[in-house]
């Protein structure tokens, strides 16, 4: 620092554990768990990819990078917000910093950040928001991003990026298309060869994860079988993991103002959930997403798929949820809605379903009568405390459906949780064939589906799933998707789900826009076409010893219930 004039050092608002800046502008974030495949994201400088002209190219990719804030180490800590107009010197070389020091005019506010300084990593872009100018060493690919983010720059020396001192659009345009737009790019999850919008694309749904978890401070009610795909969906960009705590009220104590905690409420005390009343502490409620993976979570398969809300948890209808806000007031442009209706043209014809993938062609068991599907549930689940709109549990719902279809075949298939001997729905064979013409316990729900002309539920995700596939549904209870206009609801449905809505745009909100998904084979983020890809082609994520020991311990409770040892 040099006498008489007053230089502030940025730090991070919270340490990070994530190594130096790299050099390229597109690095893959490193989530925990991250796996890289051959050639992930990688970027050969100079060799053509697209014959795109470089300025049509360049602009687009500007824009993108600018609308999504996407480009250098955009997971690390927001810089401290500070009075706008500083100029931002960029020091990797400390050799370099007395001669940029020595041309900055006395009176100029100026903040010095070090990248390469792993305890303080910061969002280059929260620190652009705060400066008038950026002088770096030539080789310094921050200033090609502060170029892309609108900045004047001056580069030290020579190196790659000193041609970016002309501020006119055609230097830019062609250092972006040398160092981005015409390099070649490889899919982070398939190793194939990829355009840069599909980087960008990927960069910018990592980016929205990232900032949508910044103020998640500590996790609790998650099992450890659970935290090892969990962790990345949840994860802040700043540490190295994400803080999975004991339910504790000294736990507890300890997460400042301002921060948030993730909860998965059914795994924690009630007196914890007390606790987190009487501070009022902001909560994220966690559950499985509806594409979640191949096998129960009763029997400890990590989920692949989960839904992090602010609102309120959406299956519970007494008050308003993330997704219900979605469908309320969101709007869904026609490029988002195709992309649903390919994503349910897959899912339909992968036999994709919470838990389960395919299924051989099922024959119709009644011949030409009208066949129901009436699908039983764990009865002491959340969604169904919540949702079953007086529904008193799995043999009600058999004879409701009797009463509404008395010439239809009906086909009972109790939940896969209650037969696998953890949770709670038992209904004998006796006294579901009162009801029920057939029980198909063992049949795949998709496949089941695709057989029948309706199904019955309580709040089964099921009934969505026969959406999908065009079938009539009849909700006896209140699950998400009634209210909309797609379904025969007879529970009685809040009056704020005012909205009719397309079974693409019910997609679009439930499949693409609410849960977060996860790839089993590279432990990045990704789109619910990956993990549909992914669970079709057979690829698990699972402890198969622990897996193992769970059907075991199920089949020993199975066994009890059934002479009358366990409820």
């Amino acid at each position: 620092m040099m006498a008489g004039r007053a230089y502030r050092n940025i730090r991070g608002a919270k340490p990070s554990a994530m190594g130096a800046a790299a050099s390229c502008l597109l690095t893959i974030p490193p989530f925990p768990g991250y796996r890289p495949i051959d050639q992930a994201g990688s970027n050969p400088a100079g060799v053509a990819n697209e014959p795109n002209p470089i300025r049509v190219g360049a602009s687009r990719v500007i824009a993108e990078m600018r609308r999504h804030r996407i480009g250098g180490t955009y997971w690390g800590a927001l810089a401290e917000p500070k009075e706008t107009g500083a100029l931002l010197i960029i020091v990797r070389d400390e050799d370099r910093l007395s001669e940029m020091l020595a041309a900055v005019d006395a009176s100029t506010d100026t903040v010095i950040y070090r990248p390469d300084d792993a305890a303080n990593l910061l969002d280059p872009w929260s620190l652009f928001d705060q400066a008038s100018a950026v002088w770096a060493d030539g080789d310094d690919p921050l200033l090609l991003l502060a170029r892309i983010a609108g900045l004047p720059v001056r580069p030290f020396g020579s190196g790659r990026f000193a041609d970016l001192a002309d501020e006119d659009d055609d230097s830019l345009y062609a250092v972006l298309s040398r160092e981005l737009v015409d390099a070649v790019w490889h899919d982070p999850f398939s190793g194939e060869p990829c355009a840069i919008m599909d980087m960008l694309r990927h960069h910018a749904a990592w980016r929205a994860l990232i900032d949508a978890n910044r103020t998640i401070t500590a996790a609790f009610g998650f099992g450890q079988w659970k935290q090892q795909t969990v962790d990345a969906l949840l994860w802040n960009g700043r540490d190295a993991h994400v803080d999975f705590a004991p339910a504790t009220s000294q736990r507890l104590a300890e997460v400042g103002e301002g921060e948030t905690i993730a909860l998965w409420k059914a795994r924690v005390p009630a007196e914890f959930l007390a606790e987190c009343e009487r501070r009022s502490a902001p909560v994220h409620e966690v559950e499985d997403g509806f594409i979640r993976s191949v096998g129960l979570g009763a029997n400890c398969v990590p989920p692949l798929s989960i839904i992090v809300d602010a609102v309120g948890v959406h299956y519970d209808p007494s008050r308003p949820s993330g997704l219900e806000n979605l469908l309320v007031g969101g709007d869904f442009d026609p490029e988002l809605l195709a992309r649903a209706a390919e994503l349910r043209r897959l899912v339909v014809e992968s036999g994709i379903s919470k838990y389960e993938v395919g299924g051989a062609r099922i024959e119709r068991p009644g011949g030409v009568r009208r066949h129901v599907l009436v699908t039983g549930q764990v009865e002491d689940d959340r969604s169904v405390l919540s949702g079953a709109a007086g529904v008193a549990g799995n043999l009600d719902l058999l004879r409701r459906a009797r009463a509404a279809e008395p010439d239809a075949f009906i086909i009972y298939k109790p939940h896969p949780d209650v037969l696998s001997g953890h949770r709670k729905g038992h209904v004998t064979e006796a006294d579901a064939l009162r009801h029920a013409d057939i029980i198909m316990a063992d049949q795949p729900i998709s496949a089941l589906l695709d057989m029948v002309d309706a199904i019955h539920v309580m709040t089964s995700l099921a009934g969505f799933e026969a959406l999908l596939r065009g079938k009539e549904v009849f909700t006896h209870g209140v699950p998400f998707y009634a209210g909309w206009g797609l379904t025969r609801d007879l529970g009685s449905v809040p009056e704020r789900r005012n909205r009719r809505r397309s079974l693409d745009e019910l997609v679009a909100a439930t499949l693409l826009l609410y849960p977060r998904y996860l790839d089993p084979v590279t432990g990045l983020p990704c789109s619910p076409e990956i993990l549909v890809k992914r669970l079709k082609s057979g690829v698990t994520h699972q402890s198969r010893v622990i897996v193992l020991l769970r059907r075991t311990q199920g089949s020993i409770r199975r066994i009890a219930t059934r002479l009358g040892f366990a409820a």
